[in-house]
């Protein structure tokens, strides 16, 4: 069954649509509308009882919601996967740049849901919240979560309060509590034991009737029984020896206690003479089902959610997003070895370009239109910038390779990092499109560049020598690579802890880059290599630490919205703008020079992180 909207005449549709496009706009809801008969009728119902149609409904628009955010295809499709295999639900989907095509089977009936968006960009926030989504989906249908496996409450406190203005605070709020609950419990002087009380990790979140420890104990006991039965949480408990492995009466739980020896199989077979292992877990009650105050999610509030998560504004206004995107610009120079003036001048276009860019945005105008735009007003402001500068200072007027610095803030480094890891996943219709996208918005950006540099009579050959120590230099670019690393985090729509943590690996990496190439001689492209597998590297230490609870477990952060905002300084913006200038003067030789350098650095970037997966993530090691 294919899903599609009613039938209706060619004049009927005329009649009822109103003038004007914004009128018309409406229509395109780019996803099936909820208001289908087959989807409505299950609204109410819980996730684990609808039809096909309603759990396909939840699982696609979490795809959506998450290729919206600028994630690449292979993460839209783990997400897609981890929404479906709680409801007993087999996904297939084609991912691309906008569209999704999805068929979904529960081993009786089979839909097909095609979604596409009218445009993308990249919203790291949502991002997370839809890891803490799948979790929350996950372990109220009574399954394991799989992204945050430790201080579950957490992902609860954050899905029930996506309506607060800032969820990092209410995600820090939850994890002080969850700490100061264990601490008490450690001590020995919590007595009892709440609604909310924490459980092993790996175990689903439930409520409980238990009224003292010895209870709850005894109940999670049952709970390491049930789980045991999940291939998941025996995965998980597998992986980690330390987990659960003494009852309250210093006694092995079950699940705790040496495996017989068995022969190994592979959980992506199904079992000999069944449809697929993936079914066997519908129709069973969930662990926490049999308690009074267990509540199912319906269909309806899983949508309701993700309404909130859809529709969240922007965690910051265009000025103050307008000044990070000027630190940015300005620390990028600095690294790129220009001086005072150039950072000055490239703060102020930088910083007009990118608030002129938000408010056109918000009007839903053509990107590669506000691309153009907005980098010819940058140009043009950090240009007029050094011209006011050089009525006091005339060697300001010398400064003409400023104006390429206030146009990085275009740098598309999601598409480019995320094309080149789909690549590397063998994904080349997705990796392509997002490769051939960033093109575009380069292209856009160095014609609006050249333009304006033929139009005030630019020159640009190259900053002047700093003429610093190399102690001073290493230690100022080690504070500006932080200071651009969170500009971009914060044009990247990251929570002000994520930005942070962003800043730090992107400070290391990005200093230790520039470092080698010069004081070891080391060849950019290679350097630049080293310093994306290190971000990669330190991204995933991070997500263990907290995954293990070394680190708090509000601050478990998906690696890409840490690693590619640590490594987007690392494009080489100013090589792409100078062949562009270059081939604007018909310079063919020296045009094709600066591309391949920049072409080389570029590809090195996404396969530096790619190595780094490989080393660290069993799923990317294995193609399976």
């Amino acid at each position: 069954m294919i899903f599609g909207k009613k039938n209706a005449t060619a004049s009927e549709h005329v009649a009822a649509i109103p003038a004007g496009v914004e009128k018309v706009t409406k229509y395109h809801t780019h996803s099936i509308p909820l208001d289908m008969e087959d989807i409505e009728r299950d609204l109410d119902k819980p996730v684990m009882e609808a039809g096909i149609a309603a759990k396909t409904s939840v699982i696609v628009r979490v795809g959506m919601l998450d290729l919206g955010a600028g994630t690449g295809s292979f993460r839209v499709r783990q997400m897609m996967h981890r929404i479906a295999y709680p409801v007993g639900v087999h996904v297939r989907a084609d991912v691309n740049l906008t569209d999704i095509e999805a068929s979904c089977t529960d081993g009786k009936n089979r839909v097909t849901e095609v979604i596409d968006l009218p445009t993308t960009g990249v919203n790291t926030e949502r991002i997370w919240l839809l890891e803490h989504f799948a979790d929350w989906f996950s372990v109220n249908l009574g399954h394991s979560a799989v992204y945050h496996n430790r201080g579950l409450e957490v992902s609860d406190k954050l899905v029930e309060n996506l309506d607060a203005k800032d969820v990092s605070q209410v995600s820090a709020k939850a994890a002080k509590e969850l700490r100061l609950r264990k601490k008490l419990a450690k001590e020995g002087t919590a007595d009892t034991v709440s609604d909310t009380a924490p459980v092993p990790d790996g175990s689903p979140m439930q409520t409980t009737t238990a009224t003292t420890k010895a209870e709850r104990l005894h109940e999670l006991d049952r709970q390491r029984d049930i789980d045991a039965d999940d291939p998941i949480v025996r995965q998980m408990h597998a992986s980690d020896p330390a987990k659960n492995t003494t009852n309250h009466d210093g006694t092995a739980p079950t699940s705790a206690r040496k495996p017989r020896k068995s022969p190994k199989v592979r959980n992506h077979q199904p079992p000999k003479g069944k449809y697929a292992q993936h079914f066997d877990h519908v129709g069973k009650l969930a662990p926490n089902a049999s308690d009074p105050n267990f509540k199912p999610i319906t269909v309806r509030e899983a949508h309701k959610r993700l309404d909130l998560i859809e529709h969240r504004k922007p965690l910051y206004t265009p000025a103050f997003a307008g000044l990070a995107s000027a630190l940015a610009c300005a620390s990028f120079v600095f690294l790129l070895g220009g001086g005072l003036y150039d950072m000055a001048g490239a703060f102020v276009g930088a910083g007009i370009g990118h608030w002129l860019r938000r408010k056109l945005f918000a009007k839903h105008l053509n990107q590669f239109f506000v691309t153009f735009v907005a980098v010819f007003i940058a140009a043009l402001a950090c240009t007029g910038t050094l011209r006011l500068i050089g009525i006091y200072d005339p060697i300001a007027l010398a400064h003409d390779t400023a104006y390429i610095g206030a146009m990085l803030f275009v740098i598309p480094g999601f598409p480019l990092i995320t094309g080149g890891l789909d690549i590397a996943k063998i994904d080349f219709p997705s990796g392509i499109q997002r490769l051939a996208y960033a093109l575009s918005i380069i292209l856009m950006a160095t014609l609006a560049g050249w333009a304006v540099a033929r139009i005030v009579m630019l020159n640009p050959q190259g900053f002047e020598p700093q003429g610093l120590n190399v102690w001073v230099t290493g230690l100022l670019r080690f504070v500006f690579a932080f200071i651009g690393v969170w500009g971009f985090s914060v044009m990247f729509n990251s929570p002000q802890r994520m930005c942070l943590v962003a800043a730090i690996i992107g400070a290391i990496t990005d200093t230790t880059r520039l470092e080698f190439t010069d004081l070891l001689n080391m060849p950019p492209e290679v350097a630049t290599f080293i310093g994306a597998f290190l971000a990669g590297l330190l991204a995933a230490a991070w997500r263990t630490a907290v995954r293990r609870g070394i680190l708090p477990p509000h601050l478990g952060y998906p690696r890409i919205c840490l690693t590619v905002p640590s490594i987007v300084i690392m494009v080489p913006g100013m090589y792409m703008y100078r062949a562009m200038f270059y081939l604007g003067q018909f310079n063919t030789q020296s045009a094709l020079d600066w591309a391949f350098r920049a072409f080389m650095v570029i590809i090195c970037l996404p396969i530096g992180l790619a190595m780094a997966r490989v080393v660290t993530d069993r799923s990317w090691r294995y193609d399976i």
